[in-house]
């Protein structure tokens, strides 16, 4: 199991930066026109990747935008790896976008936050 710490650290990413999207759900890949985006997909404005851009985000369904996961990408081509969170998705959304991520060159592996017990 992931700590804590980990899950409570993208949050703060989260809240302090502001969210850009810059492929919205159904647009093309800008270099693979045959991939297309099947959620909103954007940056951490503010924030630093492993590629030198800004931390990815997918936005799902979920109007919350809780994290539910992060994938952990490696990219043949291009040589990198990097981390791509996932803000209100679901279990459906979820395998949809690692299905997307795995076209080409890239391969991702999902990893969901655990759910916290309610305390009710």
């Amino acid at each position: 199991m992931i700590h804590e710490a980990f899950w409570q650290t993208l949050a703060e990413f989260v809240r302090s930066s502001r969210i850009v999207i810059d492929r919205p759900r159904g647009s093309l890949h800008p270099r693979y026109p045959e991939f297309r985006y099947p959620l909103d997909y954007g940056y951490l404005e503010g924030t630093c990747s492993g590629d030198g851009q800004g931390i990815d985000v997918w936005i799902g369904s979920d109007p919350a935008r809780q994290i539910t996961g992060v994938i952990v990408t490696a990219d043949a081509k291009k040589y990198d790896a990097e981390i791509k969170i996932l803000l209100g998705c679901t279990p459906a959304e979820q395998q949809e976008i690692l299905t997307f991520v795995n076209q080409g060159s890239q391969a991702g592996l999902l990893v969901e936050r655990p759910q916290t017990p309610s305390l009710a």
